[in-house]
């Protein structure tokens, strides 16, 4: 997992909880970089899990309530580094159904061994988006809050159901219905 994912969420965890509170993940997680991390470096996940499951301890907030709000801090990334690739979509679902074959690309001209999720879009319309994620790490909870902050970015809301095709989270299905 490239490093930038682990440098944004211990900026999270130092903005809402506060450096003691990274501090104490670090401390507490079997770390083999120590928790230093270089945005380009690549680094195991399993020390997100482990950073994750210290956090849940730490704060008692459910590990996916954890994922939904990182994911909706990282959308910023994409705002300052990637102004340009968002401003080249005009709405949240055009985005949205191209993460596989456009921005996905994007990133791998960044980051050419990222190991990224897969999004495969069963139906789409103006409004509407039905599409399958796929990934071994099973974080369709970060996905969820980017889609979120999507639709933000786009002053714009949406309905967005999750069915878990697997038990374990690693293939779910996204149900996006735009509000306005």
């Amino acid at each position: 997992m490239k490093g930038i994912i682990f440098a944004e969420f211990l900026d999270l965890v130092d903005e809402k909880f506060g450096i003691e509170m990274v501090d104490k993940i670090i401390s507490e997680s079997d770390l083999k970089s120590e928790g230093v991390y270089t945005s380009i470096g690549t680094y195991e996940f399993s020390e997100m899990l482990q950073l994750l499951k210290s956090l849940n301890i730490n704060t008692g907030i459910p590990i996916n309530d954890l994922l939904l709000t990182y994911g909706e801090h990282f959308f910023s990334v994409f705002e300052t580094n990637y102004k340009t690739l968002l401003d080249s979509y005009k709405d949240p679902i055009e985005m949205l159904s191209s993460i596989e074959n456009h921005i996905h690309v994007e990133v791998r001209k960044i980051y050419p061994d990222a190991e990224l999720p897969e999004f495969i879009v069963e139906e789409k319309t103006e409004n509407s988006l039905t599409m399958i994620y796929k990934s071994s790490r099973a974080m369709h909870y970060f996905g969820l809050g980017l889609m979120n902050k999507t639709f933000a970015h786009f002053n714009s809301t949406a309905s967005i159901l999750l069915e878990n095709i697997k038990d374990d989270g690693t293939e779910v299905k996204f149900v996006i219905k735009k509000n306005s």
